[in-house]
């Protein structure tokens, strides 16, 4: 998840990162460490990414490859536990019903949600999860919940209340918090309700051979779990889409589960090294130990293949890399290879707005309509 994205005001942060010209004289910048590891991403890099010529060569990387991104996020070492669903408040609103709900993702382990329910359609209904990004309070931007002017001022900013508009157009959609968001964070974080708590998080966990994005992978993984228990859920009818790190953890959730059968990634698909070598102050839950050498982001998008995705990039977002679209466009090119070999080209689409590194939205619904309707 990105990401300078933790308020509006530094999301520009690390623009400009490498060798500077303009760097304080007392640094020596021929003694820094960036020019090394750029090498060593270009001698190392992408050793398991996508290059099946055929759907059974294709069926083979993809269960390799999900074993071994299991393995190195540390999901393999998540432990079952019964869900325990408690819902806990319901609000009503003139459209919609919004339920906060609590299930239990390992033991001990409980994750809280918003769960918005369309009025004046009949149940069962089609299904979205609404992952956050930063900045965002978890999932309280999502799910358009304005009290906080904080809150507030981040869903005009970035359009955030992504949630909200597709329960509008009825699906029932889910907003969870991701481990070190919203009620979920830590307390070197609990001071401003908009930070997260993903570096302390990953400091803990990977020595411990766990990753933030190994635990955000299976915590939706485990949302799907109760989504399947729920009557008023079409379980054969979910979609994922989400910003930035909700992007991020689409992006990861339907790579390692077929359930989820139709994918948004807005301001999250683009080449590692620019994206994350290069802007190395991003934040700490886009690394995980090893990444950089199995694959690159296409690869994921490949993981997705046939199903369709959906990819919003805003033309001066920042977050894309010194190169810009160009950044973007050469994993679209790796992820179009997986989707030519399913004759699936149509089931992947890239939406470029005139804009920052925000939620776009104005083809979302259809898309959604489209695969899931």
């Amino acid at each position: 998840m990105n990401e300078s994205m933790q308020t509006p005001e530094t999301m520009n942060q690390g623009k400009n990162l490498g060798v500077q010209n303009d760097a304080p004289k007392r640094f020596q910048t021929s003694l820094m460490m960036h020019s090394y590891m750029q090498q060593r991403f270009k001698n190392v890099a992408r050793k398991d990414g996508f290059r099946a010529e055929n759907i059974p060569e294709f069926k083979v990387w993809k269960e390799n490859l999900g074993n071994l991104l299991r393995d190195i996020t540390g999901y393999n070492t998540m432990i079952p536990a019964p869900l325990t669903p408690k819902i806990t408040e319901e609000v009503k609103f003139d459209d919609y019903l919004r339920q906060r709900v609590e299930i239990q993702t390992e033991p001990g382990v409980i994750m809280p949600l918003y769960v918005l329910i369309p009025h004046h359609i009949s149940p069962p209904y089609p299904v979205i999860l609404a992952p956050h990004g930063h900045g965002s309070g978890g999932k309280s931007a999502v799910a358009g919940c304005r009290e906080d002017p904080i809150i507030a001022h981040a869903i005009d900013h970035f359009n955030y209340d992504y949630g909200l508009q597709f329960v509008l157009e009825g699906f029932i959609t889910f907003c969870p918090d991701a481990r070190g968001f919203g009620e979920r964070q830590e307390f070197a974080s609990k001071e401003d309700i908009c930070s997260s708590s993903c570096q302390w998080i990953n400091n803990m966990a990977i020595p411990l051979g766990q990753t933030v994005t190994g635990m955000w992978t299976w915590d939706l993984h485990r949302l799907i779990d109760y989504i399947e228990t729920r009557e008023d859920c079409d379980s054969t009818r979910i979609g994922s889409a989400g910003l930035s790190g909700g992007a991020l953890q689409t992006l990861w959730a339907a790579a390692l589960d077929d359930r989820i059968k139709c994918s948004i990634l807005s301001g999250y698909f683009y080449g590692y090294k620019e994206a994350l070598l290069d802007r190395y102050t991003n934040c700490s839950c886009n690394y995980v130990p090893h990444l950089f050498e199995c694959i690159d982001m296409g690869d994921l998008g490949a993981l997705i293949a046939p199903r369709p995705l959906l990819i919003e990039s805003g033309t001066r977002d920042p977050l894309n890399g010194a190169s810009g679209l160009e950044n973007v466009k050469s994993q679209i090119k790796i992820a179009k290879r997986a989707y030519h070999l399913f004759n699936a080209e149509d089931a992947l689409k890239n939406v470029v707005f005139d804009g920052e590194h925000r939620w776009d939205g104005k083809q979302s619904v259809k898309w959604m309509n489209q695969w899931l309707i």
